[in-house]
């Protein structure tokens, strides 16, 4: 369905010049398979070598290039000494310095006697001038084949620049004149290019301005991105929403009876955000909302009042958690809730066999079992349901969309409301979750307590042993969390177990350890001794979920926290200050820390607004890091940078609603334009939604 005009771009890279398979493997890796992967792979430097001038006005350490006469070489006599070849101009003496030279390639390659143009590095040794290999050595009647201005890549080991830039080269040459998709006055307007000059301006920059986020070149090829990004998600909405859909309305009767249950009154932002989703449900159309809010804003309340408006109707509901210590977590703090409002709550995992899963199943089906909350076990084939009206998604930065729709295919046009306790920036939200309402919990629960948050150097880390000592004999609970290592799973439990053995030292067998190595049940038992007591300090990597809810848990150690990525540290540190008890959070950190990390640090000391946390994380890492997972599930960009270009995604996402809403199956000529748009940037599913035109 690729329109023909694209089919150029989306070759392999090894149909361009000098990219064999061994290369070509290199490419991949560096900027992907297919030729358009290369053209978004934009330069970071450019080397400047217009500056022509005389050898004795060369200036040292600057890149120059000269017109001078080859005089002479003079090969080493040991052969682990430099080769020089004597070149002047009628200023000076230039010598031009080679290491490891082998036969006479050197004196083929720059007979002496002639006239050359030499360009690199100029070094004064001396007050003689050098170079030492230069960049390059033309002679004079090849001058103008000279690169005068260099674009520089980023670069991966074994991959020349030279063979890099030649591809380069060769696939803007098969870039195609496309109909252009945006709105003239606007780029009239911005003073940006047309795509196609905007894209090979910005792999032949005339300076360093040109390589700019902000460059007129840049922003047009980042709201291009941006555009397809947001009318992909639009489009995705508008085909959800054409769906036949079913009007949820409840009697209040559930809720009322587990509002009455409740120790506390619901917050402002929990009673907002269930009239937008009570609205939504009553509507003849799909609900897609995503609710956002930090640790501990009382998500799963909101979540459970949702599930009754569903129960009230006669129908089911569904909570679906990445994890079984979640699922169950979630099945035991709604429990209470529930048996106060007369309706019978399962649990379903992969750990459930036999007779007792089939007896969930068989009520299930039969519709005797209302409310089901579960793992990835929901998605599986024998689980059915009598009427599933919502589901529920718990963490949905865990799950694929595909699996979102597996669930709510479970049931007959099902609502769906997607929770995550990840603060995610407003610009991030609209990249990734643009194809649903946004909901947010702003204000934590009464009874939440501060947590006080400390850095502390880790060569202290004897006193923080001390403190922890006077605080489990106090009878307090403790999370300490090791330090990322690196990508690898084995490093990272390494530290782990080192550090659990230091403390066994100090606080003999109460103290456990967790890791993402360990079986799903010796995991659970860990944790569960941790919740009951048996344990005092609880040692984890950052591969598993800390998410037990532990109100006596009060103090939380995160080791090397310069590792780690703000939301991250503040995922962490929800994990204490469930309980009455005053509770603290120690980042460890190392002397040598950078400005940004340093920058991470303060922030975490100075705030605990997850959503500020959030802005800033987005400010100092950027979009791709901001979750601090892979598997986050967020789009990556590869022109625009959402902390640079965020006022650009607002525009692109009005843009994008108002064309969805004049011409919601791209039939126009600037839509049939904005089609090419989205398989350029290889938005097909999106693409596929529109009916044919």
């Amino acid at each position: 369905m690729r329109p023909a005009i694209l089919f150029p771009l989306f070759k392999p890279v090894t149909a361009l010049p000098g990219l064999g398979p061994r290369l070509g493997k290199l490419v991949e890796k560096l900027a992907g398979a297919h030729v358009v992967d290369l053209l978004w792979h934009l330069p970071c430097g450019v080397v400047d070598r217009r500056f022509s001038p005389k050898i004795a006005q060369a200036p040292h350490g600057r890149i120059a290039t000269l017109t001078v006469r080859i005089d002479s070489h003079a090969p080493p006599v040991n052969p682990r000494h430099p080769y020089k070849i004597r070149c002047t101009d009628e200023t000076g003496v230039l010598e031009l310095v080679y290491f490891h030279v082998r036969g006479d390639w050197l004196s083929k390659q720059i007979p002496a006697g002639t006239t050359m143009v030499v360009s690199g590095k100029v070094e004064w040794f001396n007050d003689t001038a050098q170079i030492t290999h230069p960049d390059a050595v033309v002679p004079v009647d090849a001058k103008d084949d000279l690169e005068l201005v260099e674009p520089v890549y980023p670069m991966t080991a074994g991959l020349p620049a030279k063979t890099l830039r030649k591809a380069v080269r060769a696939a803007l040459g098969d870039v195609p004149t496309l109909e252009e998709w945006q709105d003239p006055a606007w780029l009239s307007r911005r003073q940006w290019p047309d795509w196609a000059d905007a894209l090979k301006r910005a792999h032949t920059p005339e300076d360093e301005g040109d390589l700019a986020a902000t460059a007129p070149i840049r922003c047009r090829l980042a709201y291009d991105e941006l555009l397809a990004n947001q009318l992909a998600l639009m489009l995705v909405r508008a085909s959800q929403r054409r769906l036949a859909g079913r009007a949820t309305r409840g009697d209040g009767s559930l809720r009322r009876a587990a509002l009455a249950a409740l120790p506390f009154s619901l917050t402002g932002s929990q009673a907002a955000s269930l009239e937008e989703i009570y609205a939504d449900m009553a509507a003849e159309r799909r609900m897609l909302r995503l609710l956002q809010g930090d640790v501990g804003s009382g998500k799963t309340v909101v979540a459970l009042m949702a599930m009754l408006n569903a129960v009230e109707t006669g129908a089911q509901a569904a909570l679906m958690a990445p994890t079984e210590i979640l699922a169950r977590q979630h099945a035991e703090s709604l429990a209470p809730l529930c048996k106060a409002a007369g309706v019978e709550i399962g649990l379903l995992t992969g750990r459930d066999k036999g007779k007792a899963r089939q007896a969930v199943l068989d009520r299930l089906a039969s519709g005797e079992l209302p409310l089901l909350v579960g793992t990835h076990a929901l998605f599986q084939e024998d689980v059915a349901f009598k009427d599933l009206a919502l589901a529920v998604i718990d963490e949905q930065h865990r799950f694929g969309v595909h699996q979102r729709l597996q669930l709510s295919a479970k049931g007959r046009a099902v609502d769906v409301l997607v929770m995550t306790a990840t603060p995610i920036p407003r610009t991030l939200t609209l990249t990734a979750y643009g194809d649903m309402d946004v909901s947010r919990l702003t204000e934590k629960p009464a009874g939440r307590k501060p947590v006080q948050t400390v850095t502390i150097a880790l060569d202290r880390l004897e006193e923080v042993v001390d403190g922890i000592r006077r605080k489990v004999a106090e009878g307090a609970r403790v999370y300490w969390v090791c330090p990322l290592v690196d990508e690898s799973e084995q490093s990272d439990l390494a530290a782990a177990t080192e550090r659990h053995a230091f403390l066994r030292a100090t606080f003999g067998d109460r103290v456990g350890l967790v890791h993402g190595k360990m079986r799903g049940p010796d995991k659970d038992a860990v944790m569960a001794a941790f919740a009951e007591g048996s344990l005092d300090v609880l040692v984890a990597t950052t591969v598993i979920e800390v998410g037990v809810n532990v109100p006596e848990a009060t103090v939380m150690v995160i080791e090397h926290a310069e590792r780690f990525g703000l939301a991250q540290l503040h995922q962490l540190r929800g994990r204490v200050g469930r309980g009455e008890k005053p509770s603290s959070c120690l980042l460890m950190f190392d002397s040598n820390l950078t400005e940004t990390a340093r920058a991470r640090l303060k922030t975490l000391r100075d705030t605990e607004d997850g959503f500020v946390i959030a802005e800033e994380d987005l400010r100092l890492r950027g979009a791709g890091e901001v979750l601090g997972t892979r598997q986050s599930g967020l789009p990556g960009f590869r022109l625009a940078d959402l902390a640079v270009h965020g006022d650009l995604l607002a525009v692109a996402r009005d843009d994008a609603r108002l064309v969805v809403e004049r011409d919601p199956d791209l039939a126009s000529p600037r839509g049939q334009a904005l089609r090419t748009l989205l398989y350029l940037f290889e938005r097909d599913a999106a693409a596929k939604t529109l009916r044919s035109g």
